[in-house]
C-alpha cells in the first residue's frame, strides 16, 4: 500500500496550523465529539495508507558485493588476471584473483552500513493510541490512524501523528528532538494571528508525531500520517539524501584514475617497444601482466582501512565511536563545525542562574539538577530567602532525585533552587498540603496553589510570567519589607525582567497572599510579588575550552538551534562564538546567493526548522567548507547526513541521530570533537606518508620492468613477486607509518585545503626520484650479476634488492620535511620491528624450498646479501644528498 499518499489539504489551501480547529474539522469531515466511523476509517486508510514511514528499497547483497569491483584499480587487475589465465600463467592469475577477492570482502563488510536511520525512526513510533470512533473511546494500533481521527492524549503519551488541537487543558509538549526548543512548549487551541511561514516551534495549535506530552490533557484531529508528517519529511530526506564523499575518497578516486592511466601508458609503451624488437607475443603478454600489476598498489586499500581502523580505536578510548571509517580523516580537514545548542553546547538541564528579591539581584551557583550550589550573597538573609523561594518550591509538581527528575524541567530547576536556599521542597509540600490549585494554562500564564494555614486562613502561592503577575499584585517585597507596588517598583521589576531576558534567561515571577477563608479561584486576591528568577540551560563546562581549541586550529563554530535568538545569542556570547545572529525567518527571505555571501560571517542560526539545517550545511559545502554537524535530535538527522561528518550525542541523542551520524560521542562532550579533529589530522599526515611510500614502490617497479626490457634483459620481477612486494613486503612498513605519532604542532595550523592533492608536485618529484633510484639500482645489479652468478641467482638478487629498497625508502617517507636521520626516527618502534620482520620474511622467500617454488628464487650467500643491502641503501643516500643541497640553497636565498 502506498504510504506517501497526497496531502489532505487541497492544493493552494492553507496548512492546518493556519486554521481554527472548527475549520480543520470541517475540512476533514469529522465531528470531534464522535470521531470517524469504522467505514470512514477504512475508506481513508485505503486512500492514505498506514501511519508508518516508508521503507527503503533494499539493494540485493550480491550487488553490494559487486560494487566493490567498480574501481579503476580493481578493473586493471581483473584484466591482468584474465590475460594471465589466457596465456597459461595460472599461478599469477590465481594470486591476483585471491587478492581481489580479499579486498572485495573487506570492503563489503566495511560498507554494510544499511539504512538503519529509518528503522530507528520506526522503532520510536508508539504502537498503540487512544482514539474516539463511532462516539466511543478505544485503543487502536498507531499505524491504523488516518486523517480525521480524533486522538486522546495525556501527560506521558507520545503523539502518534501530526494533528490540530481541539481540546487543550494545560498542555505542554516536549519538542526538543524535533524543533530544538529546549523547554516544553505550551499548546493552545487558538489559531495563530500571523500565519506567514511559522516555524514548527511556533505552531502552538499543532502536535507533531513522536513528540511527548509532558503536562495536561489534549485531543487532536489527525491532519497528517506516515510520510506526510513532519517526522515523515525528515525520514524522506534520510531515504533520498546522499552522503557527500569525504575529501579522502575524492583524492583516492582521482589517484586511482591517474594510476590506471599510468598503467595503460606503461603497458602500451612496453608493447610497442617489444613488438619493434620482435619479441614473442606470449612473452609480451606475460610482461604486460607484470607491468599492470606493478602500477597498482594492491596493498593500499588494506593499509588505508587499517589506518582508519586504528584511528577509530584510539578515538573510542577518548569517548568517540566512529561508524564510517572515511569520516575519521574528514574530521581532520573540517573547516566548520555546525553545532546544535541544546544538549550539545549546553547541559540540557534547566538551571536557575539569577534571583531577584528585596531589591537585590543574586547570582545562583551550580549546574543542572545537582543541588550543590548557593544563592551567592544571600547567606545573611535567610528569612528573605525563604520568602522569595517558598512559592517556587510549593507551587510546583516536580520531584528531583539523585537519578534525575520527574516532571517539568523548569519546575525541577526551581526545586533545585530551593535546595540551594536550604529548603526541602518535598518536605515543605508535606507540611503545607494543598487544598486547591489552578494548573498552568497558556492563556493565563501562571499556576496557583492554595494551602490551609493553622489559623483557618488560606495561603496562596503563584508563579508565572512576570508581566501577568504584576497585574495581579498590589504589593512587593523590598529591602525594607513589604511595600505598595507603585510605578517606581513596577519599573524596577520590568527593567530587571528585561535585563534577564536580554541575557537569554527565561524569567519567572513568584507571588503570595494570605486570605481569610477559602479564596475564589476565578479571582485571585491582591498578591505580593516576592521574587523573580532567571532560568537557563547553561553551557557545558568544557565547551568554552573546546571553542578556544577550535579557533587555534582554524576551525569555525556555528550554533544552529530552534531556540529564540536572544537565548542563542547569550549562550554564544558565553562561549565566544562570534558573528551575526540570523533567524529561520530571515533565512527564508534570503536568496541562495545572499546566503552564500553572508554565511561565513554568521555565528548563530536561531529558530530554525529541520530543512534550514540542511540548507545551511549545503551552503557551507558550496563555499568549499568541509562541514561537521553535531546534534542529538530527530530534527538533526537530515543535516547529519548532508554534512561531511555527522556527529551525534551518545547519551542524550535519539536513535535516529545516532544512526544518521558518522561519529557518536559517548560522553556527549563537545571537547571530544577537538580530540577527533587532532586524530583526523594525524591520520591524514600518515596517509600521505604511506601513499608516498607505496607509490614509490610502484613507480620503481614500472621503471625496473621497462628498463630491463630496453636493456634486453628478462623481466626481473614476476607478477607474483610484485604482489608479494606490494602487499607483504610493503604492507607492514606502510602499516607502521600509519601509526606514526602526531606532530607536536598538528593543532596549531589551519585545516588543509580540501582541494589540496595528496600528491602535489613536490611529492611527485620525490616519488619519481625514489622510483628511478630503485630502477637503476635493480637493473644495473641484474645486468652485472647475470654473467657472474647465473640468470636465476641474478634474478633473485634483483628481487631481493628491490625488496630492500623499500626498507630504506620507508625512512624517506616518514620524514617528509626536516632531517632524515636523527632521534625522531627512533620514536616509531613499530616501524623498526616491521622492517626487521620484512627482512626475515624475505629471507624465507629466498631460502625455504616451498617459498622458492612459489617465487622462483635461489638461495643467496652472505656476500650477495651484502651487495643487495648496499645497493638498496642508495635510495636513502640520494635523498640525504638532495636535502643537503636543498638546505644550502635555502640558506643562500635567505
Amino acid at each position: 500500500m502506498d504510504v506517501t499518499a497526497p496531502p489532505v489539504a487541497p492544493a493552494g489551501e492553507p496548512d492546518a496550523y493556519c486554521l481554527t480547529s472548527t475549520e480543520v474539522a470541517a475540512r476533514l469531515g469529522v465531528d470531534p465529539a464522535t470521531g470517524l466511523s469504522e467505514q470512514e476509517t477504512a475508506e481513508r486508510a485505503a486512500a492514505h495508507g498506514p501511519n508508518r514511514l516508508a521503507e527503503p528499497a533494499r539493494r540485493p547483497e550480491w550487488l553490494k558485493f559487486l560494487d566493490q569491483f567498480r574501481n579503476w584499480l580493481i578493473g586493471i587487475l581483473l584484466i591482468a588476471a584474465v590475460v594471465a589465465g589466457a596465456i597459461g600463467d595460472i599461478k599469477d592469475a590465481v594470486v591476483i584473483t585471491v587478492v581481489l577477492q580479499i579486498n572485495a570482502v573487506l570492503g563489503y563488510l566495511q560498507e554494510r552500513r544499511a539504512e538503519r536511520s529509518l528503522e530507528a525512526l520506526r522503532r520510536m513510533l508508539v504502537p498503540t493510541t487512544r482514539v474516539r470512533r463511532d462516539g466511543a473511546e478505544r485503543v487502536v494500533e498507531a499505524h491504523t490512524l488516518v486523517p480525521g481521527d480524533v486522538v486522546l492524549l495525556e501527560a506521558g503519551d507520545r503523539v502518534p501523528a501530526d494533528g490540530r488541537l481541539v481540546v487543550a487543558e494545560s498542555v505542554e509538549v516536549a519538542e526538543a528532538a524535533l524543533t530544538g526548543e529546549s523547554q516544553p512548549v505550551a499548546k493552545t487551541t487558538a489559531a495563530p494571528a500571523d500565519t506567514a511561514s511559522l516555524p514548527l516551534a511556533e505552531r502552538t495549535g499543532m502536535l507533531f508525531m513522536n513528540t511527548a506530552v509532558t503536562r495536561g490533557r489534549a485531543e487532536i484531529i489527525v491532519t497528517a500520517t506516515g510520510m506526510r508528517t513532519e517526522l515523515g519529511a525528515i525520514a524522506e530526506e534520510l531515504r533520498t539524501g546522499t552522503e557527500p564523499p569525504s575529501p579522502l575518497q575524492v583524492q583516492l578516486d582521482s589517484l586511482g584514475r591517474r594510476l590506471a592511466m599510468l598503467s595503460g601508458v606503461a603497458v602500451v609503451a612496453y608493447a610497442l617497444v617489444a613488438l619493434v624488437r620482435g619479441e614473442a607475443l606470449a612473452d609480451i603478454a606475460l610482461r604486460a601482466v607484470a607491468l599492470a600489476v606493478a602500477a597498482i598498489p594492491e596493498g593500499l586499500p588494506a593499509v588505508l582501512a587499517l589506518t582508519l581502523a586504528l584511528g577509530v580505536y584510539r578515538m573510542a578510548r577518548h569517548g568517540a565511536i566512529v561508524k564510517r571509517l572515511a569520516s575519521v580523516e574528514s574530521l581532520g580537514s573540517a573547516t566548520v563545525v555546525c553545532s546544535d545548542k541544546t544538549g550539545t553546547l549546553t547541559l540540557n538541564e534547566m538551571t536557575v542562574r539569577a534571583l531577584w528579591t528585596g531589591g537585590r539581584l543574586y547570582d545562583v551557583t551550580g549546574q543542572g539538577y545537582d543541588t550543590k550550589g548557593a544563592v551567592r550573597g544571600a547567606e545573611g538573609h535567610p528569612d528573605r530567602l525563604l520568602d522569595a523561594v517558598l512559592p517556587f518550591a510549593v507551587c510546583n509538581d516536580a520531584h528531583v532525585t539523585d537519578d534525575g527528575f520527574v516532571g517539568d524541567p523548569t519546575e525541577a530547576a526551581l526545586v533545585v533552587l530551593a535546595a540551594k536556599a536550604g529548603m526541602d521542597a518535598d518536605g515543605l509540600r508535606a507540611e503545607l498540603p494543598r487544598t486547591g490549585e489552578l494548573p498552568f494554562d497558556a492563556a493565563t500564564k501562571y499556576m496557583a496553589t492554595f494551602h490551609a494555614e493553622p489559623d483557618g486562613r488560606t495561603r496562596v502561592h503563584v508563579k508565572g510570567a512576570v508581566d501577568v503577575l504584576l497585574d495581579l499584585c498590589t504589593e512587593v517585597l523590598t529591602e525594607d519589607g513589604v511595600r505598595d507596588l507603585d510605578d517606581r517598583h513596577r519599573k524596577e521589576i520590568l527593567d530587571i525582567t528585561s535585563s534577564l531576558g536580554g541575557s537569554g534567561l527565561r524569567v519567572l515571577g513568584a507571588a503570595t497572599a494570605l486570605v481569610d477563608g477559602p479564596p475564589e479561584p476565578a479571582a485571585l486576591p491582591g498578591l505580593t510579588l516576592v521574587s523573580v528568577a532567571g532560568i537557563a540551560d547553561p553551557p557545558r563546562p568544557q565547551a568554552r575550552d573546546a571553542m578556544a581549541l577550535c579557533r587555534s586550529a582554524g576551525v569555525a563554530v556555528k550554533m544552529i538551534t530552534g531556540d529564540h535568538a536572544a537565548t542563542a545569542a547569550a549562550i554564544a556570547h558565553e562561549l565566544d562564538i562570534t558573528g551575526e545572529v540570523v533567524t529561520g525567518a530571515e533565512l527564508d527571505r534570503m536568496t541562495p546567493d545572499e546566503l552564500a555571501e553572508r554565511i561565513d560571517g554568521i555565528g548563530v542560526f536561531a529558530r530554525v526548522a529541520p530543512e534550514h539545517k540542511v540548507t545551511i550545511v549545503r551552503a557551507l559545502s558550496d563555499r568549499g567548507h568541509i562541514v561537521a554537524m553535531t546534534g542529538d535530535g530527530v530534527n538533526d538527522a537530515p543535516a547529519l547526513r548532508a554534512a561531511h561528518i555527522g556527529v551525534a550525542m551518545g547519551r542524550a541523542g535519539t536513535d535516529v541521530a545516532k544512526e544518521a551520524a558518522d561519529l557518536v560521542l559517548t560522553d556527549d562532550d563537545f571537547s571530544t570533537i577537538v580530540r577527533a579533529v587532532r586524530e583526523g589530522r594525524a591520520i591524514y599526515d600518515n596517509i600521505v606518508k604511506f601513499v608516498r611510500f607505496q607509490l614509490a614502490t610502484n613507480v620503481g617497479a614500472i621503471l625496473t620492468l621497462l628498463g630491463a626490457s630496453l636493456a634486453g634483459l628478462p623481466a626481473p620481477l614476476t607478477a607474483a613477486q610484485l604482489l608479494w612486494i606490494n602487499i607483504i613486503m610493503d604492507g607492514p612498513p606502510a602499516m607502521a607509518l600509519a601509526v606514526d605519532p602526531a606532530r607536536d604542532d598538528v593543532m596549531r595550523h589551519p585545516p588543509r585545503d580540501p582541494q589540496e592533492r595528496i600528491l602535489d608536485a613536490r611529492r611527485l618529484l620525490s616519488i619519481g626520484r625514489a622510483g628511478a633510484v630503485m630502477a637503476v639500482g635493480t637493473v644495473v645489479l641484474l645486468a652485472l650479476a647475470r654473467p657472474r652468478v647465473g640468470a636465476d641467482t641474478a634474478a633473485t638478487m634483483a628481487f631481493t634488492t628491490f625488496v630492500l629498497f623499500q626498507l630504506f625508502n620507508s625512512l624517506n617517507a616518514r620524514a617528509e620535511d626536516g632531517p632524515l636521520l636523527g632521534r625522531h626516527q627512533l620514536r616509531n618502534r613499530t616501524l623498526w620491528l616491521c622492517l626487521a620482520g620484512v627482512l626475515a620474511v624475505q629471507a624465507v622467500a629466498v631460502h625455504l624450498p616451498w617459498a622458492r617454488s612459489v617465487f622462483g628464487t635461489e638461495p643467496l650467500n652472505a656476500a650477495q646479501w651484502a651487495l643487495c643491502l648496499g645497493t638498496a641503501s642508495t635510495v636513502l643516500l640520494v635523498e640525504l644528498v638532495v636535502r643537503a643541497a636543498r638546505g644550502r640553497t635555502t640558506r643562500r636565498t635567505e
